[in-house]
């Protein structure tokens, strides 16, 4: 890089972290947003706001938020709005079994165990795989596979800054590519199934809404991921000359113990038997999880509604029978503990959750929501724009936010009570807006300073290069973020174009039933 091409970047990257700074904690954002939607639907009820409800034809009236009725549902309702905030339940039922699977180990030693004795040759794409199925494990992604990353690519004589580099790429700009649902599906639809019912209040969250998708962008940021890594992003680091990987870092890198390679073993039985079980509750006898008396496209309902208690056993059960093995949980008390301390990580998120689970309610008190989506929808449908390019559009959007505000579900709780039933009533289905956004997020995260783990992964490149610095980093990852935006796009219109379903019972359009 130019010294001015250098300094054109540190500028530009200097200024979204200022900029980014400046910003109050996503906490405090909704707060200023709901005293502003207070004042606004004030306005907007003085001034008789309203909109023609496109199912039941009847008038929607702006309502004030300091009326009679408004205040006192703030004030009687506040632990059933707290409460009954959708994505509150998924997340916490689904990390209560994600935490043990975590903190026994079970998910690092499965990273550890899946790039350790890769092939130099396929060095590259395994650790990229890794990266993205081992997002399902959150922290232990990063804080585990990503230095692994640089010890084993050292290891292979080859520049480490590249394995962390493709490691990163995987776990975080791959974020919403995956082979099975997760975590931040469970969070992502619960927000949007609190925005579709503005709209349609009958619809109902299925978090493996994104599977087909997901699994389809893993097979296609691979390939991706893999050529900029090896023909990019390493021959513009240049030869690996700082010699052999240090007695610290073999250790990192070093064989899995007799006890670890049992667990897996176990855990992986375990892992097998759960989706065993689930296939079984929902063709055995009785079908718990199949309604036979549903339409067709409706009868495996059940199942997709189960499937957070189905991650949560999943994870629960592996990670039990992997500590139990290895010794991490030795009694019924370990294994709470372990539960209680995921529990006690969720404090941040139970106080973001309290804030944005008041302004999407308030929203929806207001009608602002509902008139903004039917208004805005008349507006695009009158641009005449394709739906594709619309989804294409939200895309970027979300990306570019995303360099600004690092948290995908406080990016997804501003905007999904808007920009869901716009497009719901533009023809486009709740599954299909998911989509577009959690592409577009995943594509910056790894090249804005805001994102929670960006100094960490800088702190990694400085083990192997002293002198590598924020600018460095950001150097080595917009060639990723700039090819997994574009990918993305081209995915997002492709698959809408050709109305390609994106997860089992979730089709790219909506039609309201009136």
């Amino acid at each position: 890089m130019t010294d001015t091409a250098s300094q054109v970047s540190t500028g530009f990257i200097a200024a979204i972290e200022r900029t980014g700074n400046r910003l109050p904690d996503p906490v405090f954002i909704f707060i200023w947003l709901i005293v502003i939607l207070m004042l606004v639907s004030a306005v907007a009820a003085y001034f008789g706001l309203s909109a023609i409800h496109p199912v039941t034809e009847q008038p929607v009236d702006a309502k004030s938020l300091f009326s009679a009725e408004n205040l006192r549902q703030l004030m009687t309702k506040m632990p059933t709005t707290f409460t009954h905030f959708h994505p509150l339940g998924y997340v916490l039922v689904v990390m209560l079994g994600a935490g043990v699977a975590e903190r026994t180990g079970f998910l690092g030693a499965a990273m550890r165990a899946g790039v350790r004795d890769a092939p130099k040759l396929l060095l590259t794409p395994i650790v990229v795989a890794v990266g993205m199925i081992g997002n399902l494990a959150a922290d232990a992604a990063y804080v585990v596979l990503i230095p692994l990353a640089g010890v084993i690519f050292a290891a292979a004589g080859r520049h480490p800054v590249a394995g962390i580099a493709a490691a990163f790429a995987g776990v975080s700009g791959g974020f919403s590519a995956n082979l099975f649902p997760g975590q931040l599906d469970a969070l992502l639809f619960g927000i949007t199934e609190a925005g579709a019912e503005i709209l349609d209040p009958t619809w109902n969250a299925n978090i493996a809404g994104n599977w087909y998708l997901i699994m389809a962008l893993f097979f296609i940021y691979l390939p991706v991921i893999w050529y900029i890594t090896d023909r990019q992003v390493e021959p513009r680091l240049g030869p690996w000359t700082g010699g052999a990987v240090a007695e610290a870092d073999e250790a990192v890198s070093g064989p899995l113990t007799d006890a670890e390679r049992r667990g897996l073993k176990w855990a992986g039985l375990t892992v097998f038997a759960v989706i065993a079980l689930w296939v079984f509750l929902t063709i055995g006898p009785g079908t718990p999880l199949m309604d036979p008396d549903a339409k067709p496209e409706a009868r495996l309902t059940p199942f997709y509604q189960s499937l957070v208690a189905g991650f949560f056993f999943l994870f629960l059960l592996s990670g039990w029978v992997y500590g139990h093995v290895t010794g991490t949980i030795k009694n019924h008390r370990d294994l709470v503990k372990l539960m209680s301390e995921s529990m006690a990580e969720m404090g941040y998120y139970l106080v973001l959750a309290f804030a944005a689970a008041h302004f999407v309610a308030m929203f929806i008190w207001s009608n602002l929501g509902l008139i903004l989506a039917i208004d805005g929808a008349e507006f695009l449908r009158w641009t005449n724009l394709p739906g594709p390019l619309l989804l294409a559009g939200l895309l970027v959007l979300s990306g570019f936010i995303n360099l600004f505000v690092g948290s995908a579900s406080a990016k997804w709780a501003l905007l999904a009570p808007i920009l869901v039933p716009m497009l719901m009533l533009l023809g486009i289905s709740p599954e299909t807006a998911t989509a577009a956004y959690r592409i577009g997020d995943s594509a910056t995260n790894i090249i804005t300073p805001l994102m929670v783990y960006f100094p960490l992964i800088l702190i990694f490149c400085q083990r192997w290069d002293k002198n590598f610095g924020m600018g460095s980093l950001m150097a080595v990852m917009i060639p990723y973020s700039v090819w997994l935006m574009i990918t993305g796009v081209v995915i997002i219109v492709a698959w809408t174009a050709f109305n390609i379903p994106l997860g089992p019972g979730a089709v790219v359009d909506f039609s309201l039933t009136r």
